[in-house]
């Protein structure tokens, strides 16, 4: 890949950009202000070697600040930019679906709305492009490894916050990180490091509470460390999810069916799985049975595998009704069968037949409506996501090292010293990619304060705003958790 901006040390020049503006919220006409900004960040040298590019919404009328939330938002990669969350549902301005989210089109005419849902009227926003995202650069590539790794880039939001509490004047205001999918990585770490310190220094920054949308916060996955419980196990309550949305095998709600298909796992099926090849006859076929009912995979397909379901071949099979296979990132999306079969793990995992649906859409909302709003005239690339795995060596140029503790450990320290945070965890029932029952395993065994934490599953994929009603349910439900509720499917 070229490089496309290419500062020199000496030449780069931070910039800044404000605008005005009015949005009609629950009634209320809300005047505010936005800033689109750079914090750079210098070597002891005092030169420039990164920067991460903020958009800040400032509600106008506001004469104390101090009990006025803060929401800082993110996407994940590790390598996303804030595109997403930005112009998905947080923004003023968003897209607007006009057709099934689950029969999306990649090419335009787009429609950009102003975004009724945006919760600009409780709380101010701040979007963040890490390093190397978005309008986020590297400037100085020798330090790439200060950014690009768990720890590191957690430690550079934290040094974001801190320069831009001081910068607004926001010490005293209530502190709140969205953050989806690898957010999720970056929220935990960060709010653990905030109350333990990183590296080289404490921050003493802590937070009212983290919304994680999209979890990959756990006690093991992604660290190293194996999970002592069946990985199929785990995952059912997204194949039953997911199995209900294309074959509809009966006629509870998803949340009714994915509960009652939860409990089968934890007890009969994880037993059965167990018991191995002592379970056999009527008692065998009886557990065959209600695996197929729950997650439509074929006595044929779980007898060849002893019971368990892997992930990529669930997908190749659940809809094999259809002549269909579904997408991992969002399970309602569907494609034709490959023929030889393929799964996306072997052709790349950007053949996934959700990624290609809404980029397209996001992007040509954010440059062609949200960026001239913000009077952004900037003469750089704009970097959607930029790749931290190398297909050809395969390699991360992310340091996976957390010494610091997974991401369950990092968010029970942060939690544990900071009395009354609470942390809420919103997924969607058809997220192949960052499952659901990861949040369950989690929170049973992190060592989390049981009474500040609280779930909800949504009709929808990894990208839970995806969908006008999805978008309206889960910022009421982020307003409600600023507000001080837990919001529950319950």
């Amino acid at each position: 890949m070229y490089k496309t901006e290419n500062f020199a040390q000496n030449e780069f020049k931070p910039a800044r950009f404000e605008s005005k503006g009015e949005i009609t919220l629950r009634g209320q006409k809300i005047p505010y202000h936005t800033v689109s900004e750079d914090t750079v960040f210098y070597d002891n040298s005092g030169k420039p070697i990164a920067s991460m590019f903020s958009y800040s919404y400032f509600r106008s009328d506001v004469k104390d600040t101090a009990s006025r939330p803060v929401i800082f938002c993110y996407n994940g990669g590790p390598g996303s930019s804030s595109m997403y969350v930005h112009a998905g549902f947080l923004g003023t301005k968003r897209i607007t679906y006009t057709e099934a989210p689950d029969r999306p089109s990649a090419l335009g005419p787009f429609e950009v709305i102003d975004n009724p849902d945006c919760l600009l009227d409780v709380a101010d926003i701040v979007f963040v492009d890490p390093v190397g995202t978005g309008y986020g650069v590297l400037i100085d590539d020798e330090k790439a490894s200060t950014f690009f790794g768990i720890e590191e880039d957690a430690e550079a939001l934290l040094t974001f916050i801190e320069k831009w509490i001081a910068r607004y004047d926001r010490w005293l205001s209530p502190r709140y990180l969205v953050g989806e999918s690898y957010g999720c990585t970056r929220s935990a770490i960060a709010a653990g490091m905030g109350v333990t310190g990183g590296k080289d220094r404490t921050y003493t920054l802590t937070f009212d509470g983290i919304v994680f949308i999209g979890n990959t916060v756990t006690v093991g996955k992604y660290f190293g460390r194996e999970i002592p419980v069946e990985s199929s196990v785990i995952g059912f309550p997204t194949y039953a999810g997911i199995n209900w949305y294309h074959n509809h095998p009966s006629n509870q709600t998803v949340e009714e069916f994915v509960a009652e298909a939860k409990a089968f796992a934890d007890n009969d099926y994880l037993l059965a799985l167990y018991k191995g090849e002592r379970l056999k006859g009527a008692e065998r076929e009886a557990i065959v049975k209600k695996i197929s009912y729950y997650t439509g995979m074929s006595a044929e397909y779980l007898e060849k595998r002893d019971l368990r379901i892997d992930d990529a071949t669930f997908r190749i099979e659940v809809a094999k009704q259809q002549d269909k296979s579904v997408a991992r990132f969002d399970g309602r999306i569907t494609r034709p069968r490959y023929n030889p079969e393929l799964v996306e793990e072997t052709v790349g995992i950007r053949d996934d037949a959700s990624t290609d649906r809404y980029g397209s859409y996001f992007i040509s909302a954010l440059n062609g409506v949200i960026f001239p709003m913000l009077g952004i005239k900037l003469d750089r690339v704009f970097i959607p996501s930029y790749a931290m795995w190398d297909f050809k060596t395969k390699e991360s140029k992310w340091n996976q090292e957390s010494p610091r503790g997974t991401t369950g450990e990092q968010l029970r320290n942060a939690m544990m010293r900071t009395p009354g945070m609470r942390s809420f965890f919103a997924n969607g029932w058809y997220d192949g990619a960052t499952m659901i029952g990861h949040v369950y395993y989690t929170l049973d065994h992190g060592g989390l304060p049981l009474d500040r934490v609280c779930v909800k599953g949504y009709q929808s994929g990894h990208m839970i705003y995806i969908g006008e009603e999805n978008i309206k349910e889960l910022n009421d439900d982020i307003r409600d958790f600023i507000a001080g509720g837990m919001p529950t499917n319950d």
